[in-house]
């Protein structure tokens, strides 16, 4: 008699999310103790110390304040010393999940202890790194999980930890290069134009009620620094509420419109000195992450799939878009390249060179290195000539009002 085999379906399983506690006990010896543990559960939190011999006193849920959640978030730089810790703890030896729990020990960030906790989590369940990263797609992007998946499919997976570091602080160091070229006459220019506003709004109605008096005719330059100080008093909560709607509104743009978002990046790489850094750093991302993902072991179709989104710029991505397409149906690399009429002839020329020699990852790191140097150089200089500029932008915006303003006085003078 045959017997019908039931097939049971496998349990499915649920990922629980860890709460951070704060726990206060006693030692063997009396002494208090106190501090943060992230588990399931408040019962495995007092499980935990227990085995430690401690007697726990209280547990609670710790739900830190709106201030300290503000400045809980995750930053690129957190996430690069991560993996900077976790690549030297795997090729110390450490056993994977033991590196996690000493990676979050150090950890004063809550918001990083309970990612880094959560991920232990998983990888002790039986789940790989790559698929316990995946569930934090903010801070492991795609090009991050799939770099991780090649090493654990190959059996390198400290090196290419390492590579990973190394590729994480290499991009942060060039994006805080571009945020410098950018910050310094952003900062400066803001801070003009509020003095400005608050000579015009404060100091400049008290010089008109002096002239007032003078029983003259105002300088044309005097009269227009006037009008502009009445506009602003009556009107200043307008002008704010105008200022605070146009960033709100250019930034929800930039956000939902790829159209809008394609303009802006191809008219900032239009612009004169700013744009070629743009255009460099652009260059240097996408030969940095082509190089890591090819040597890694990434298919170069999907690998490219994966650089798209790592250049920082529309106008490069679907560049980049369209270069993997032409890859796919058989064209060489440097050729594909060259038909989107945007990377440099030089890296066209490195990349040729790579794919005939069979080093196509190294040509592309050396030529990620060159443009970053580029990078360097061209903030350094930009820094060098705007700081004139600046001081020349300055003297113009306040120095012309005080003058404005001292000119009925002088003409007074000249007078009597």
């Amino acid at each position: 008699m045959a017997t019908a085999a039931i097939k049971t379906k496998p349990p499915v399983r649920t990922s629980v999310k860890l709460q951070t506690y704060a726990w206060k006990g006693k030692d063997r010896r009396g002494k208090v103790l106190s501090g943060e543990e992230s588990a399931k559960s408040e019962a495995l939190v007092k499980s935990a110390l227990r085995k430690q011999g401690i007697t726990v006193t209280s547990v609670k849920t710790n739900n830190p304040g709106l201030f300290k959640r503000s400045g809980s978030r995750i930053s690129a730089r957190d996430i690069a010393v991560f993996t900077r810790q976790l690549a030297t703890m795997m090729r110390a030896g450490v056993p994977l999940v033991q590196s996690f729990e000493m990676i979050a020990g150090g950890l004063k960030n809550p918001t990083m202890k309970t990612m880094v906790d959560s991920v232990r989590a998983d990888v002790e369940g039986g789940s790989a790194l790559s698929e316990a990263l995946s569930k934090h797609p903010v801070q492991f992007d795609e090009l991050f999980v799939n770099l991780v998946r090649a090493g654990e499919s190959a059996g390198v997976l400290d090196t290419v930890l390492e590579t990973v570091a190394a590729y994480k602080e290499n991009m942060e160091t060039l994006k805080g290069k571009i945020k410098k070229a950018l910050f310094y006459p952003a900062a400066v220019i803001a801070v003009a134009i509020i003095v400005s506003a608050v000579i015009l709004i404060y100091v400049v109605p008290q010089f008109e009620a002096l002239f007032k008096g003078f029983g003259a005719d105002l300088p044309a330059f005097t009269q227009m620094i006037v009008a502009a100080s009445r506009f602003m008093v009556s009107y200043w909560f307008l002008i704010l509420f105008g200022v605070v709607g146009a960033v709100v509104g250019f930034v929800a743009a930039l956000k939902r419109s790829r159209n809008f978002a394609r303009l802006v990046d191809r008219m900032l790489l239009r612009l004169p000195i700013l744009g070629e850094i743009l255009h460099n750093s652009a260059v240097a991302r996408y030969c940095r992450t082509l190089a890591i993902t090819f040597r890694a072991g990434v298919p170069l179709v999907e690998a490219l799939e994966t650089v798209a989104g790592a250049t920082g710029n529309i106008i490069y991505d679907e560049a980049t878009q369209k270069v993997r397409e032409d890859v796919s149906v058989g064209l060489q690399l440097n050729l594909a390249m060259r038909q989107v009429n945007l990377f440099p002839i030089m890296v066209i020329q490195m990349t040729a060179i790579g794919e005939e020699s069979g080093a196509l990852d190294t040509m592309l790191i050396k030529a990620a290195e060159f443009y970053e140097q580029e990078v360097n150089n061209a903030v350094d200089a930009l820094s060098s000539l705007l700081e004139p500029l600046i001081m020349v932008i300055i003297g113009t915006l306040v120095g012309g009002m005080v003058v404005g303003m001292y000119l009925p006085i002088f003409k007074l003078a000249s007078v009597v």
